[in-house]
């Protein structure tokens, strides 16, 4: 029959998992948490509720967050979040907590990320890392790489009428009355098309993939060529032309270096003109005169930029496939909290990968 375990079985647990490598004791290494203290306690002042005499002491501000990133980093909800920090060793050590300490349930978690969106302190968390990693040794170098990717959530099945009430920025009248219903719908989420997978022909060459329809929103991101890092970003519904979402903040003033690479849809005379006004050089895609064919010289320059380019398309990747990125939430603010905290959660993996691969460059 086994005895009951102690401490020192616990502690030798945790010793063979690092000696296994524990990627969360490395990100802990790498990342100190605590410099984010100050940001959470003033937004979580702005929030305060008045608070009656006794009822249990409020969890630890810097707990809460790493148990965002936690849920961003592995695409979970709330409570799979919470038992997840309950049930396994390696995120217990993560979060600071040991085997009988107590755990924020999903409701403590959802009121922690709605205060921190309430406040506004996503955006000055997203900075405050970044400024980090700089300082760590890896400022945005090499020219940046601006693209944009459908994130989706779930479906909306609304009527033709409800949906033109919805673009037109109304609440449909079978709503208006209903609020429980209306707390489940997504007013902000749009349908959009999108690319199938890349399909061959018969002779084996690459042809476009279909549009398939896709229900969501749209994160903009801005990558510096040199470490693949995310410097900038933006959300909107997933409608929205990328486009123009160039000259809203996606393009990183700090950047070493001058060249600015993106897909056809960025090409515009209002875009080039904005690069130009700000002092950067478009390697912007060209687009393929109408009628014709593309010029060769053309089709050369866009291949070699595709090379380039293709980088940020590893950052959507890893995001979709490993990350399991996916909108759970209602309402564009918290979607953007969620893509918030899944770029913040790909930025700290990238840190650690760099840190593992040798001294900054």
């Amino acid at each position: 029959m086994t005895g009951q375990r102690g401490f020192w079985d616990f502690e030798q647990r945790l010793e063979e998992l690092s000696r296994e490598g524990d990627p969360l004791e490395k990100l802990a290494a790498t990342v100190d948490f605590e410099m984010f203290r100050p940001i959470l306690l003033r937004a979580l002042r702005r929030g305060r509720k008045r608070r009656g005499p006794g009822g249990r002491p409020p969890y630890d501000p810097v707990l809460k967050f790493k148990m965002l990133v936690l849920q961003a980093l592995h695409g979970l909800s709330l409570a799979q979040t919470s038992y997840l920090v309950r049930d396994r060793l390696s995120w217990m050590r993560f979060c600071g907590l040991g085997p009988g300490d107590a755990v924020p349930d999903e409701n403590t978690l959802w009121d922690f990320r709605e205060t921190l969106i309430a406040a506004g302190a996503l955006e000055k968390l997203f900075e405050r890392l970044n400024a980090a990693i700089e300082q760590a040794g890896y400022p945005a170098m090499g020219g940046q790489i601006v693209d944009a990717s459908i994130v989706e959530a779930p479906k909306q099945r609304n009527t033709k009428e409800e949906r033109a009430d919805i673009k037109a920025g109304r609440v449909p009248k079978a709503w208006q009355d209903k609020p429980h219903k209306l707390r489940q719908k997504d007013m902000d989420a749009r349908w959009t098309l999108k690319r199938g997978r890349v399909r061959l022909d018969e002779d084996g060459r690459e042809q476009e993939g279909l549009l398939i329809p896709a229900f969501g929103y749209k994160s903009h991101i801005s990558i510096d060529r040199r470490h693949g890092l995310i410097r900038k970003m933006k959300v909107t519904d997933a409608a929205a032309h990328d486009g123009a979402r160039l000259r809203e903040g996606l393009i990183d003033p700090n950047n070493t270096a001058s060249e600015v690479w993106a897909d056809t849809a960025y090409r515009s005379k209002a875009n080039e003109e904005y690069l130009e006004r700000v002092g950067k050089v478009s390697r912007i895609h060209h687009k393929k005169p109408r009628g014709r064919p593309m010029p060769a010289p053309m089709a050369r320059g866009n291949r070699t930029k595709s090379r380039i380019r293709a980088k940020v398309e590893h950052v959507f990747a890893e995001q979709k496939a490993r990350m399991r990125l996916f909108i759970r939430t209602i309402g564009i603010k918290r979607a953007e909290a969620m893509i918030t905290l899944a770029d913040m959660a790909y930025n700290m993996k990238r840190w650690c990968w760099l840190e593992r691969r040798g001294a900054p460059a």
